[in-house]
């Protein structure tokens, strides 16, 4: 097999041609995880929005209504989902939420009842550190409880004069998950109230 000349023209081709075929196997192993990783996704929030609401206890819900919340520049804000039981009565509502964490967007499921006391939460994505940051699945159930708490009052890590215990050395986390929480209450029981509805959401 005669060798290929290298030339820059030859050498150009060759780059292409690589580049070619590499995003042709990349866009079909993206098509392949696609809806897969849409399932597992899907999955996670219907078991959080159960594991917020009902706190873990048995028990069936149904959601009643979905609202997708969005900014000035047309992104999420967040997402609200309101729930019942088998008979229509209401249970709590479930409020998406996404804030920046020391390494990333961090997405908060939180539930509250109907004086807006946080019935749970669950961490949806994160990319914080393993073993620092990561530890918000659980901490805030924990050492820092919020769970039962009223965020009417804004709630604050003790750096911030506030009495929630941070996530040792992941105060920055810490934040950033409060305040997805505060946002979420804010939202839910402040803003809506005041705008009488008049909050631009789509079904």
């Amino acid at each position: 097999m005669k060798k290929l000349e290298s030339t820059l023209l030859n050498m150009a081709l060759v780059l292409t041609s690589v580049s070619l075929v590499a995003g042709a196997l990349l866009g079909y192993m993206n098509q392949l995880t696609a809806e897969p990783i849409r399932i597992v996704e899907a999955n996670t929030l219907s078991s959080g929005i159960k594991k917020v609401i009902l706190g873990g206890a048995e028990g069936e819900l149904t959601l009643t209504k979905v609202d997708t919340v969005l900014n000035d520049k047309g992104k999420v804000d967040f997402v609200i989902y309101s729930t019942a039981d088998a008979s229509g009565k209401p249970l709590g509502t479930a409020v998406q939420r996404s804030e920046n964490g020391f390494g990333g967007p961090l997405t908060v499921l939180t539930g509250f009842d109907d004086k807006g006391t946080i019935l749970g939460y669950e961490v949806l994505k994160h990319s914080e550190t393993p073993g620092l940051g990561a530890k918000a699945g659980e901490w805030f159930r924990n050492k820092g409880n919020i769970i039962g708490r009223n965020p009417s009052t804004p709630l604050k890590v003790s750096k911030d004069n506030g009495d929630v215990d941070a996530i040792t050395a992941s105060t920055i986390t810490s934040r950033a998950f409060l305040k997805a929480v505060n946002a979420s209450y804010n939202h839910l029981f402040v803003e809506r109230n005041a705008n009488s509805g008049a909050t631009t959401t789509k079904e």
